[in-house]
């Protein structure tokens, strides 16, 4: 039972449910994250991570049960929708970047179309993110002439230029080579530092470790362990996390 109270909870989520025909990818989900936590999602593939953080954002429809986010209700209701899509960040395993458009672009749509900002307004707020996401020199390519984890965190800065008070990161890493999953990291590892209300989906333990004030386990579309991340490494609750766990140290 959650005891935390309302006006603290960024993300509050009750008997959250979905399926997909027969397959019931979510179980009577429930989850709150505070105000400036931390929390990473882990889990086998197919445990319904993804579903669940595309719910949160309404990239998915949930069929039942309840989410609010910063005390909206998603519902059906298109502008509730809007109003949490404003505020909560989202950053992909494939970057999702426009294509036809410079980085600059990229990072200057929403807050214009959205946000109403000032194109030069919107232009000083997309420089001053690639600066700290650390792609300077880059806003005027195309995402083609970019590296897999160049593009990865110029979906960050995109994110960011909406000024967000929740990121949610679907597998950040997962579409990069190994040697372009550091840099992404360490852009992470840096925006964890602001107070910035995080709810991550990674298989990267490392990164989890260090920066997640809480790891939940998910398999089956349930979560099966709520725990500090020194705990949940050292001595997970459940034999599934310590299976899940000691295969990713043998990888």
């Amino acid at each position: 039972m959650n005891t935390v109270p309302t006006h603290e909870l960024a993300i509050s989520i009750t008997r959250l449910s979905k399926s997909y025909g027969e397959f019931n990818v979510l179980k009577s989900i429930s989850l709150h994250v505070r105000r400036g936590e931390k929390v990473v999602l882990c889990g086998p593939s197919g445990s319904g991570k993804s579903t669940l953080i595309r719910c949160v954002n309404r990239l998915e429809k949930h069929d039942s049960g309840d989410i609010r986010v910063d005390g909206i209700e998603l519902t059906d209701d298109v502008r509730h929708i809007r109003m949490v899509r404003a505020d909560v960040g989202m950053v992909f395993q494939h970057f999702n970047l426009f294509p036809h458009m410079t980085v600059l672009e990229n990072c200057t749509l929403a807050p214009v179309s959205v946000r109403g900002l000032k194109r030069k307004e919107a232009e000083a707020r997309a420089t001053e993110m690639l600066e700290r996401v650390r792609v300077t020199g880059h806003a005027h390519k195309y995402p083609s002439q970019l590296s897999g984890g160049q593009q990865q965190r110029v979906a960050i800065a995109r994110a960011l230029c909406m000024s967000p008070t929740i990121m949610l990161l679907d597998e950040p890493t997962s579409a990069l080579d190994p040697e372009m999953v550091r840099e992404v990291l360490e852009t992470l590892t840096l925006l964890v530092q602001d107070g910035m209300t995080m709810l991550c989906v990674t298989h990267e333990m490392g990164f989890a470790k260090a920066v997640a004030d809480r790891i939940l386990f998910m398999d089956q579309g349930e979560i099966v362990e709520d725990n500090a991340p020194a705990d949940f490494f050292a001595q997970p609750k459940t034999d599934r996390a310590k299976k899940f766990l000691n295969q990713m140290i043998h990888k």
